[in-house]
This record gives structure tokens, C-alpha cells and sequence, in this order.
């Protein structure tokens, strides 16, 4: 099951209901409505005209036309409370569709009004509700039978049965709609060449002045409108047909793996990029998820095969070589080709077996943070935050970083990379007593170097996060303290002005010694995390998770933490988790400790919260990195301080499902205050920065 899937129950107590006085209910802040896994969930004994099969390794729902039973549900079993379909909207498809089935039209789903009633059947319909009393008290009463009554005589007349409807044809992908004055409507497509027998995904997202289709995570195809969405499609009393329109005419006959409804939201940033663009998820249905044990059949057909195995460092899939099999010595791997891609049969997976120190690289100060990151045309760089009055750019080559570029800075203490379209960008963190501000620089192409562009005004800044919600990018920024003193004060997120091309305020949120913050998406929905660390008096505080609400973030969960110095989610599997480094433990006049628990929280979708899944002991932990190689999934923490030396062992730990996270791997460090993962010319590296000595240290992590 995937993440999205069980996440659709974990803030149904938070969701937010418009209350405008307007009579109709618009379908507004609503989950991820999976139609799909709705119709699989029923029985299959009703379902006969349903069948699951694979292609690919993959299943997919085949709806067959004999015995026909279409596949429909009432709409209000799951646009609860509402009148009017959302003005904004996403739907998610995932096909395989046969070049046969090209030829025709056919419907991947609709959204059918009630069956329209002749003129002069409007009294016998008033009649008819007035007798059935439980279905009008079911319906909100004579109020909601008079809205029925005004709207049905408005759309009388008007031809088809369909309110809207996503087909396809031979080489467009159509959507129509019931539009204004109840005249069909239909955006079109075209030249969406889909009939090759391959999966697709497909992202139609609408608001009321664009509509875009992304085909397998690609650049989006856009159409503007002559006339906005309406606000005022009446969907009371219709029905979802899924692979029809409700009778056996443009039946849909390829294969059907995803299909979600997403009321007012653009899913593509949801699912887009993806590791495997043309099955990218947003909500699979548990029976389509698990792959199935290879029948006898596909056993036997999988035989015919077995003498065409070619073995070599390097083989290329295509058409031709469909069927073929390649054992790949270097990896110790057996793979097939389907036509297209090579599947891997059976694999030697990647294990970390040890780590050798790569590259010593002397700076010219301290440093707090590092940043590594790609500039596209250039290469692998890394930002170093140094306590000394320039900071420094480096850039990877077959040795290791070298100096790229100088940059003045003042007392940094962190860099952040983000991008907007194909620009990238750096964010500084700057500490100074007199000069208290942080800087923002721009990727110049002409230049080949990083140029400023904007200044804003912070107060012992210790962290940037960067990160994009609904095409919007937005910067928080950590404020850890103001003066010497104060540091329960506000730190502040600002969004991207395009007109004024600059960061602009956008929201402030009360902190404690901020020290990170950390941004991640779990489904739909977007959280923001503070590590705070410190409010004057003692370093037991509260961590704070926000959730964004209505284009800002509310408070979702406190936890807390003793002087928070960073937080890092990762997901293993369809599991969420959360891990906090603690600093130490501090109170007034009070002795410090600084050997003490840090934290791995889960989430909990039926508490929905996050709760305690593991306790470390770590020293002074400044921060934690996640990696994955192979098939196993690894935590790295800086130790910092043990209350009498820097010098240190910080720790691996690797990842044993029932076990947790068990350590394997001691790296001697100095003042270690921070780690960052990168993989270059498929090896795998660990970088970590020093608060305590002007060097930092590159690992390779050798794999067998």
C-alpha cells in the first residue's frame, strides 16, 4: 500500500471547510479520492466484467465488455457535502493501451448527471419526492429538493447525460465538460500518442484559467482556455462511471492501474519527478500493488527463451532483442528484455562493506556547514560555510573538491542550493555581531560563478530551507537568536515575487534558538519541522512540525527536544519517519550533558502524530544524514562533544527492519558538524565539514 494511500486518514480532524455564505458547497479542501481502489474494495463476486492482469510486471484492471456491468458509484459516496464540482482540480491516470484500441473512442471515466426527466414530468417528480420523506430528510429536506428542482430546470434540454468525461482517441486525449449555460464544452489534446502497448501516467490538473496534461513526468502541455472552468457544475445525484459512460458503447479496453480524483490541488509536483515516469504513484490500490508469483504458463513461455542469453559489461534492450536474456558478470546479474527495458531477474545487491578516507581538503577556516549540489554544464560543487570572513565554492573532478570560487561572508554558518525553472540559486547564513544579514546569490552562465542578488535582514541565522508548494517557491529562515540574549523571536518565511524578482515576507512563526528547519511532503500534504534549540533558560523545549493550511503553516504537532541542532525525515518503504539530534541537556547554572538520547519518531496514521519508534546516545549531535545504497537504507550522525574532547567517532548505522537502525561503521572526526551524501561516476561518498579544525574529509563507501 502506498504512502498516500494510508496518509488519506491523517488529518481528516484538520481539515478546513470554507464557510462563505454562498448556498451552494463547492468541493474545496478535500484528500486524494482514489476511484479506483473504491471500486476493487467491493466485492469481485459483483464485479464479473473485472479482471486483473499483468503486463510488464505490473498489474493493471482490465474491464471486459460480456457479461457488462458497469462500474459506476454514486458521487456523493465520496464528495461528501457537496453541491458544485471544485474549480481546481487533478486527475491521475495510469493506462496501457493497445494499438488496436487507438482506433476508437473510449472513456476512461465520466461523471454522469441523474437521469434528466421530460417537461412534463415536473409535476409527477414533485409528487414522487414529497411521498419519499427518508430520502429527502437524507437530503437535507424540501431545501435541498428545491436546488434539485431550480437546477434540473435549468440544464432540461441540454444534450448527453454527461457532466464530464476524459477520453481518448486515436492520437488526442479529450476532456469534456458541462460548461456554461449547460453547452458542452472539450479541451483537446493532440498529437498524445499513447497507443504504443506501454504504460503511461498522465497528470490533467485544471483551475480556472489553465489546464495542463503531463505525460509521464515531461514537460507539460498547456491550454488556455477561451472561457474559464466554471464555478457552478451541479453534481448532485450524479454517478462515477470508471472506463465508460455508462453503457457498453466507448468501453474502454486497455488496462487500468491508477485513477484519482485530487479536489483543489495540482498533483504533479506530488508525483513529478519520479524514478519511473511512466508509472509514477500517486494512490495504487492494494490489489494492483504486490506483484504476483509467476504462474506455470508465464513459467513455461519464460522457457522458450532460456537459450538466448548473451553475457557481457554492456547490452542495450530494444524490440529486437525482445525475450533476450543478459547475465552481467560486473554485477553478478541475470536480466530480461521486455522489449523496452532491462528487468532484473536475479541481482547482487550493493552492500556497504567498508569506508576508506578519499580526500583530506584543507579550508581556510572552521566550518560549520557544506552543501553539495549539481550545477547542470558545469558539475559537482560544494558550498562550505567558514567562520572566517570568505566562504568557498568547490568543484569535483576524479581527485576530489578543489577550490572554484571565494565568496565574503560573515561568521557563516550554513548554505542552501535550490533551483526556480533552470536557474540555481545560493542561500547564505550569516552570523556577524555588527553585520547581521544573509545573502542570496544567482548561478550566472555568462559569468560561470555565483554573482548576489538580494540581502535580507536575520538575526544569527542557522538555517535555510528551500521548497516549493503549488509552484510557489518559498525560504525559511532559522533566526537563532537576536543580540546576545533573546532568542525567542520570530523566524520568517518568505515567497518569490516574479513580478519584483526577490524573496518577500510571507509568514512569521515564533521560535526558540532556532537551529534547522526541515521541509518534506507525505502525500499531499505539506510539513514543515523546527529544531529549536535554546529559549534563554534551558535547551528542554519544543520542536515544532507545521502543516500547511490555506496557503500557510499551522501548528500540527510539538515534541519535545533538548537543544534540537537538526532534523532529517526519510521513508523506507511506505514507513514515514522523523530523527531529532539532541545537543545536550541544559538549565540555568546547571551542569550540561552532552551524552544523551537522540530520537527516531514514525508516523502514526491511526494517532496522527508522530511517535517514538527509537532512542540513539549520541554526543552533542549537530546533525544526521540519510542514504540508501542498494537495498539498504543508512543513518550517519555527527558527534561533536563529549564534555571533554572533539575528537570523536561519528557512526553509521544501518538500517535492520525489526531491529531498527544498528550502528556499523566508526569514522574518526573532529568537531564534526555536518555530513552530506553524494554519489559521482556511480561511486558513493560521505563529506563531512569541522566546527573545530580548517579541514573537512571526503569517505568513499565501497560496495560489494
Amino acid at each position: 500500500m502506498t504512502s498516500l494511500i494510508f496518509v488519506q486518514f491523517l488529518l481528516l480532524g484538520l481539515r478546513v471547510i470554507d464557510t462563505t455564505t454562498d448556498t451552494w458547497r463547492h468541493c474545496t479542501e478535500l484528500l486524494p479520492l482514489d476511484l479506483l481502489a473504491f471500486i476493487l474494495e467491493q466485492d469481485t463476486v459483483k464485479l464479473p466484467g473485472v479482471h486483473v492482469k499483468q503486463s510488464g510486471g505490473v498489474r493493471g484492471v482490465y474491464i471486459s465488455q460480456t457479461p457488462y456491468n458497469p462500474l459506476s458509484f454514486p458521487s456523493s459516496q465520496l464528495l461528501v457535502n457537496c453541491d458544485l464540482f471544485p474549480e481546481e482540480f487533478s486527475i491521475v491516470v495510469t493506462i496501457k493501451v493497445t494499438r488496436h484500441t487507438a482506433k476508437r473512442n473510449e472513456y476512461l471515466l465520466t461523471l454522469m448527471e441523474p437521469k434528466q426527466l421530460k417537461k412534463g414530468h415536473v409535476e409527477e417528480k414533485e409528487e414522487r419526492n414529497n411521498t419519499e420523506k427518508d430520502l429527502g430528510r437524507q437530503r437535507d429536506g424540501e431545501r435541498r429538493e428545491d436546488r434539485e428542482r431550480k437546477m434540473w430546470m435549468k440544464t432540461k434540454g441540454t444534450r448527453g447525460r454527461i457532466i464530464l468525461g476524459l477520453k481518448l482517441s486515436r492520437k488526442s486525449l479529450h476532456f469534456s465538460f458541462r460548461g456554461h449555460e449547460g453547452v458542452t464544452e472539450r479541451w483537446r489534446f493532440q498529437d498524445i500518442r499513447l497507443a504504443d502497448n506501454q504504460w503511461h501516467t498522465l497528470i490533467l490538473s485544471a483551475d480556472r484559467h489553465h489546464v495542463r496534461l503531463t505525460v509521464d513526468c515531461r514537460s507539460p502541455v498547456e491550454i488556455v482556455p477561451f472561457r474559464p472552468f466554471p464555478s457552478d457544475i451541479n453534481i448532485q445525484g450524479s454517478r462515477f462511471h470508471i472506463g465508460s459512460r455508462g453503457r457498453r458503447k466507448d468501453l474502454y479496453t486497455g488496462l487500468l492501474r491508477q485513477l484519482v480524483l485530487v479536489p483543489g490541488s495540482d498533483a504533479t509536483h506530488h508525483i513529478c519527478p519520479s524514478d519511473n515516469p511512466q508509472l509514477a504513484v500517486l494512490s495504487i490500490p492494494p490489489l494492483l500493488s504486490d506483484l504476483p508469483l509467476m504462474r506455470k504458463e508465464d513459467a513455461g513461455h519464460m522457457s522458450t527463451y532460456v537459450e538466448r542469453v548473451s553475457a557481457g559489461l554492456e547490452e542495450s534492450c530494444s524490440e529486437l532483442l525482445q525475450g533476450q536474456l543478459w547475465f552481467n558478470p560486473l554485477r553478478k546479474g541475470l536480466y530480461f528484455c521486455d522489449g523496452k527495458m532491462w528487468i532484473a531477474l536475479l541481482e547482487d545487491q550493493k552492500r556497504l562493506d567498508y569506508v576508506v578516507e578519499h580526500q583530506v581538503l584543507a579550508t581556510s577556516s572552521e566550518t560549520h556547514d557544506v552543501e553539495v549540489f549539481q550545477v547542470p554544464g558545469v558539475g559537482l560543487m560544494a558550498a562550505m560555510a567558514h567562520r572566517s570572513t570568505a566562504s568557498a565554492v568547490y568543484l569535483w573532478n576524479h581527485t576530489g573538491f578543489q577550490l572554484y570560487q571565494n565568496i565574503s561572508t560573515h561568521g557563516a554558518l550554513a548554505w542552501r542550493h535550490f533551483s526556480m525553472g533552470k536557474r540555481g540559486f545560493l542561500v547564505v547564513s550569516n552570523s556577524g555581531t555588527e553585520i547581521d544579514f544573509s545573502v542570496i546569490y544567482k548561478w550566472s552562465k555568462k559569468r560561470k560563478r555565483f554573482v548576489q542578488i538580494q540581502t535580507l535582514q536575520t538575526h544569527c541565522a542557522r538555517d535555510w530551507e528551500a521548497f516549493t508548494i503549488n509552484r510557489q517557491t518559498y525560504l525559511a529562515v532559522a533566526n537563532h537568536r537576536q543580540g546576545n540574549n533573546n532568542h525567542t523571536i520570530d523566524s520568517v518565511i518568505y515567497k518569490w515575487n516574479r513580478l519584483r524578482k526577490a524573496f518577500e515576507v510571507h509568514q512569521m512563526l515564533p521560535t526558540s534558538g532556532a537551529y534547522d528547519w526541515e521541509f518534506f511532503t507525505v502525500g499531499p500534504y505539506h510539513f514543515l519541522v523546527v529544531a529549536n534549540a535554546f529559549d534563554g533558560v534551558t535547551t528542554s523545549v519544543d520542536s515544532v512540525i507545521y502543516i500547511w493550511v490555506n496557503g500557510s503553516f499551522q501548528v500540527f504537532q510539538k515534541i519535545k527536544t533538548f537543544c534540537a541542532t537538526d532534523w532529517e525525515m526519510f521513508q523506507i518503504d511506505s514507513r514515514v519517519f522523523l530523527v531529532v539530534a539532541n545537543g545536550h541537556k541544559h538549565h540555568a547554572n546547571r551542569p550540561s550533558q552532552y551524552a544523551i538520547n537522540s530520537t527516531i519518531y514514525e508516523l502514526d496514521v491511526n494517532g496522527q502524530l508522530f511517535v517514538r519508534f527509537q532512542d540513539i546516545v549520541t554526543y552533542s549531535a549537530v546533525d544526521w544524514e540519510f542514504f540508501s545504497l542498494g537495498e539498504d537504507s543508512f543513518l550517519v550522525v555527527a558527534n561533536s562533544f563529549n564534555g571533554e574532547s572533539y575528537s570523536l567517532n561519528s557512526i553509521i548505522y544501518r538500517w535492520q527492519g525489526y531491529e531498527g537502525f544498528v550502528p556499523v561503521h566508526w569514522l574518526p572526526t573532529i568537531g564534526c558538524s555536518d555530513w552530506e551524501f553524494f554519489s559521482s561516476k556511480g561511486e558513493s561518498y560521505l563529506i563531512y565539514s569541522s566546527a573545530k579544525a580548517p579541514l573537512s574529509k571526503v569517505f568513499k563507501l565501497k560496495t560489494f
